[in-house]
């Protein structure tokens, strides 16, 4: 049986392997926070890979609070730069297969087409030159990585725009949502799935094509119709109203466009993807069982 490290257990990724885990019992899984392993501290991951045989290690942990990045750079480049680096370079040592999360926000947003992970990147704030240098680094360390280019994170587990919504149209007849800014929601459940499943993939195959690989949901949107289609499935009675990106003002720039294409992943791994709001339909299922 081989043994997968989850990095950053308690976020939603993590929390969604978690899930999944039962699902997979070819696997024995170890989950860590940084309770259990810190990831920020060098000496520490190599004493935890000198006691352990990983065959994956997935690094689910980030620093992502974007906005908050801005003048907390430290603490994003610790956790989603350094960390990243030093995981790499255990992971090359014990001949364990890393896979490392990467976002949409290594991109301005100037394109018209979606991303293809060979595109040039140019992050607009902390938060995504932080995890930019993340994949610097674990490329460096560790030239075999495997790093999942992802966007628009939701889950039934922890703060995402998903529950923010549903707890604005709880409380307000009306809110205003940005409707200039297009991309793709990636439910994290789908995600973790498709990571565990590209695990099995390179066993049955005897193979690990290292790279950078692009993985969200199927269909672009805006934020607004995000929060449309929210409204409708939660049969929420709440008005949305569409404003520009220029009338709500957040201390970190966000990508106007951030679609990725998605070939490169689905090819390679014979993956499927589902559709965003099919995703959507069920991660609200999840939380209002959870609810009642």
């Amino acid at each position: 049986m081989q043994t997968i490290l989850v990095t950053g257990a308690k976020g939603q990724l993590g929390s969604e392997l978690q899930q999944l885990a039962s699902s997979y019992p070819q696997f024995e899984f170890i989950f860590t926070d940084k309770e259990e392993l810190s990831i920020i501290d060098e000496t520490a991951i190599n004493s935890f890979f000198d006691m352990h045989q990983f065959a994956f290690c997935i690094n689910c942990a980030a620093y992502t609070a974007v906005d908050k990045s801005e003048t907390d750079a430290d603490a994003a480049y610790a956790v989603n730069a350094n960390a990243s680096g030093f995981l790499a370079a255990a992971c090359k040592k014990h001949d364990t297969r890393f896979v490392q999360v990467s976002t949409d926000y290594v991109f301005d947003g100037t394109n018209t087409v979606p991303y293809k992970e060979s595109d040039p990147t140019n992050p607009l704030g902390v938060y995504g030159a932080s995890k930019l240098k993340g994949e610097q680094l674990a490329i460096e360390n560790d030239p075999s990585v495997i790093i999942l280019r992802t966007s628009w994170v939701y889950s039934s587990f922890g703060a995402n725009f998903v529950k923010t919504m549903l707890r604005l149209m709880n409380e307000r007849e009306s809110i205003n949502v940005v409707n200039d800014q297009l991309g793709s929601p990636t439910f994290a459940a789908d995600l973790a799935k498709a990571i565990l499943d590209i695990c099995q993939w390179s066993i049955d195959n005897k193979q690990w094509p290292a790279g950078i690989y692009n993985y969200s949901n199927e269909g672009i949107i805006s934020w607004y119709d995000f929060a449309v289609a929210i409204k409708e499935l939660s049969n929420s009675k709440c008005q949305v109203n569409p404003i520009p990106s220029s009338a709500y003002p957040t201390p970190a720039k966000r990508p106007a466009y951030s679609a990725f294409d998605k070939e490169k992943i689905k090819s390679t791994f014979r993956l499927h993807i589902p559709e965003w709001k099919d995703s959507l339909q069920t991660c609200l299922l999840q939380i209002m069982k959870y609810i009642a």
